[in-house]
């Protein structure tokens, strides 16, 4: 493996730590172990914490409180409270959507919208993956996402490699085509009832991770689903998020486009097609790009946050992650999670800067 020196961040004007280039050691997706992955705490968090910010790691925030008096409190899981006059929620969909759920519920946030939850995106996303003949083969070196095409308009296809990811034997079963999940169920159980022994050998391969390729594959379409504050079915007396299906379009648990790649790949590179069980089997619509349920909007009506990122009925609190993004964009949403958190902060500042009062902010994540 080819082994880079350290030397002075590329980014932000070579203000940063010192990084090392990428080994391409395929396990970005885990976490770089070599500190070449642009992760937070090696750009914006590091930035921030040299600039006089506070950085608290593994701190859960379990609700957020409106102060009659202005400002908001935050209630850790320790037991701690902490002040401040603005608070940034930037806690990915699921975190920042129960944060507000539990806080509304709790009459802490009482005028956050009845749209918290709604319009949930899963990027119109199906997984399907390819294990190759060879039990030898070692396709891990190189980034995690190694290439990208478009089939057609709407789809937009990567292939990743998941080292690490070995969950992904207990996953994976037969490829299985059918737009009707019952029917596709059928299909799928039949195909394991048949082959069981194909589908132990699956599970059991050797060096399975070195020779398996996964595909994202996302469009751009419009479709959605709800998550919902409700009983755990495995723990009944605990609410927590659930899923349910939206007002409009259902989110899709199967796309041909993603099957027809798996076989191409498959027939070219020699090896297994392989769709998700969860899909197949449990008609469920997996994503690795979970979008929405605190979304941007004209008003209360129609979304949970404005323009600037701050939830309708509650000033100085704000939303600033993929929860905000009202759309499939079909492709990571990565950098247009930064595109507007960068906008986010370049209006935050303008607006501070023009004003007398500089007023504290917690940034929970």
């Amino acid at each position: 493996m080819r082994r880079a020196s350290p030397s002075p961040t590329p980014f932000f004007d070579g203000e940063g730590p010192v990084r090392t280039g990428c080994r391409r050691c395929g396990a970005c997706l885990i976490g770089c172990p070599y500190g070449s992955k642009n992760t937070l705490d090696l750009n914006y968090l590091w930035l921030a914490e040299r600039r006089g910010a506070r950085i608290r790691p593994e701190t859960r925030v379990e609700t957020v409180a409106a102060m009659p008096e202005g400002g908001y409190e935050v209630h850790t899981a320790d037991g701690e409270v902490l002040r401040a006059a603005e608070v940034v929620l930037a806690a990915g969909v699921l975190g920042t959507v129960e944060l507000l759920f539990r806080s509304r519920e709790q009459g802490l946030l009482p005028h956050v919208s009845p749209r918290l939850g709604h319009g949930v995106r899963t990027n119109s996303e199906a997984i399907t993956a390819v294990l190759a003949d060879d039990p030898d083969a070692d396709l891990t070196r190189g980034p995690t996402i190694s290439s990208e095409f478009y089939p057609d308009e709407a789809t937009h296809v990567t292939q990743n490699r998941y080292v690490g990811g070995w969950h992904m034997r207990l996953q994976l079963g037969p490829l299985v085509d059918g737009e009707v999940p019952a029917r596709r169920r059928r299909a799928a159980l039949a195909e394991l009832g048949r082959h069981p022994f194909r589908q132990l050998r699956l599970m059991t391969a050797r060096n399975f991770i070195e020779r398996l390729s996964v595909f994202t594959v996302m469009q751009n379409v419009e479709n959605e689903i709800r998550l919902v504050m409700d009983r755990s079915p495995v723990t009944p007396w605990r609410r927590v998020l659930r899923s349910r299906t939206g007002g409009g379009a259902p989110a899709p648990s199967y796309l041909p486009q993603a099957n027809e790649v798996a076989r191409r790949f498959a027939e070219s590179a020699g090896g297994r097609p392989l769709n998700l069980l969860l899909e197949s089997v449990g008609g469920k619509s997996i994503t690795a790009h979970v979008l929405g349920g605190a979304a941007m909007g004209a008003d209360a009506s129609d979304g949970v946050i404005d323009t600037d990122h701050q939830v309708f009925g509650h000033p100085g609190l704000y939303v600033v992650d993929g929860s905000s993004i009202p759309a499939n964009v079909g492709v990571n949403p990565s950098l247009t999670i930064t595109a507007m958190a960068e906008r986010f902060a370049a209006r935050y500042r303008a607006r501070r800067t023009s004003s007398p009062d500089h007023a504290s902010s917690i940034g929970a994540q």
